[in-house]
């Protein structure tokens, strides 16, 4: 298995971890798209896994350009007070959100772990 390979698998495989995590926040909201969600994925697991992993990349793209924006303007040297604090709590709030972005991908793969095993 070359380098280049194991790279796409990898990122596909974060993706369709994001885009799982992207589906659970999205129907945690509504628990009738929570019920037809949970019955999709008895359904067919194999067709939720290409459209998590397709949810992941449009949001791993936005996260790119999020995080390129976000040192662009760090990097552009503006040193006033009102930027550095907003930059501060953005760093802050950001950090926030990535762990519980984790925390929610833990849950979804002891999920997953659980629904493969009760199949087996």
């Amino acid at each position: 298995m070359d380098n280049n390979n194991l790279l796409q698998i990898a990122q596909q495989g974060l993706r369709i971890t994001v885009g799982a995590a992207t589906s659970l926040v999205e129907t945690v909201q509504n628990p009738q798209k929570r019920t037809e969600l949970l019955s999709q994925m008895q359904a067919d697991l194999s067709q939720k896994t290409q459209e998590w992993s397709e949810k992941g990349e449009v949001t791993e793209q936005e996260a790119r350009k999020f995080l390129d924006s976000l040192f662009d303007r760090q990097s552009s040297g503006v040193n006033n007070q009102g930027t550095q604090s907003s930059t501060a709590v953005s760093k802050v709030s950001t950090t926030s959100d990535l762990q519980q972005l984790t925390d929610e991908i833990i849950a979804l793969r002891r999920e997953l772990e659980q629904i493969r095993q009760s199949k087996n």
